[in-house]
């Protein structure tokens, strides 16, 4: 069943992963091509925050890209339904989003880039995924549902907010609210300031190295993917996971570890139905962080505030 959200209004969307599975896995190669563009041109910055894409009024964008004495933006517009590529001389070429392989997908966004005078060199096939089909041979991924498309955005756009929300509580080391390409999920992240041992790694059709970079600090995640329940799933880890942090209390009541996973969930879909989605989704990012942050003694009162401290006065 599908509950579609109009414009303005603040429901939170239903979407079953199993009605739109096949779009979910061609928009997941969809986004990795472009996140590989941003990654190409962008210098590194720590734990791989250069090559993200963030929500968007209208879907996921790249934000600016450097490039030579410019910049350029990638967005995905799941309202319009088309990907856009602008550039800062003035330039810019659109492709309409629409049952596709991803092989054509990749070919027409390079040849867009081309003609806006933009580089590629992108490594040409996908990370984080067995089996990893080479981009210019993938005709197996090729739909586009662009109902469950724009449904899938707004749940993002959901979770952006109360996340980003979240994320403002915290005066530490923390990430954007961004979505991570390879995994296909919006994450947050805070650190506790101490460094961690190295990532074992273990991701399908990545280096090793690529995890010790991005878990070379102490950390507590959060942030929601379209899986892990019937309408995607919010989670939350520690790495590295301190003792006692999976048997610590949290909540809404719907929340579990799992040891599958590694991580705590909490059903998307127990989120939407709840009588206030936004306390129940704080509940659960603020007593999984809480999990994290005593069972490691992380020095919360250096890295914790009240973000409305100043009351009404950052409003004049």
């Amino acid at each position: 069943m599908r509950e579609t959200d109009r414009p303005g209004t603040s429901g939170w969307p239903s979407l079953r992963v199993s009605d739109w599975t096949a779009t979910r896995d061609t928009l997941h190669m969809w986004t990795q091509i472009v996140g590989k563009i941003r990654m190409a041109h962008a210098p590194l910055v720590n734990h791989w925050w250069q090559v993200t894409l963030y929500v968007s009024p209208r879907g996921l964008t790249t934000s600016t890209i450097p490039h030579r004495s410019g910049a350029f933006e990638i967005e995905f517009d799941f309202v319009g339904h088309q990907l856009a590529v602008r550039s800062s001389d003035g330039d810019s070429r659109t492709l309409a989003l629409r049952p596709m392989p991803v092989a054509e997908f990749y070919h027409q966004l390079l040849d867009m880039l081309d003609r806006l005078g933009i580089e590629a060199p992108i490594r040409p096939s996908p990370n984080e995924v067995d089996p990893a089909i080479p981009f210019a041979d993938d005709h197996e991924h090729a739909s586009y549902d662009s109902e469950a498309a724009e449904l899938f955005w707004r749940q993002l756009l959901q979770a952006d907010r109360v996340i980003g929300e979240f994320r403002s509580h915290f005066v530490g080391k923390v990430s954007p609210v961004h979505f991570f390409w390879g995994a296909m999920d919006l994450a947050c992240t805070r650190f506790s300031g101490r460094p961690a041992p190295p990532h074992p790694g273990g991701a399908p059709n990545c280096g090793d190295w690529v995890m010790v970079e991005g878990y070379s600090r102490e950390l507590s995640s959060c942030g929601f993917w379209p899986g892990g329940g019937e309408e995607g799933a919010f989670y939350s880890y520690a790495y590295p996971e301190p003792d006692g942090f999976r048997d610590y209390p949290v909540g809404p009541a719907a929340a579990h570890f799992s040891t599958e996973f590694g991580q705590f969930l909490l059903p998307y879909e127990a989120v939407r139905t709840a009588p206030d989605p936004d306390r129940a989704l704080t509940e659960f990012l603020h007593t999984t962080y809480e999990a994290a942050a005593e069972r490691a003694h992380w020095d919360r009162a250096a890295l914790e505030d009240d973000p409305y401290r100043w009351g009404d006065r950052i409003r004049r």
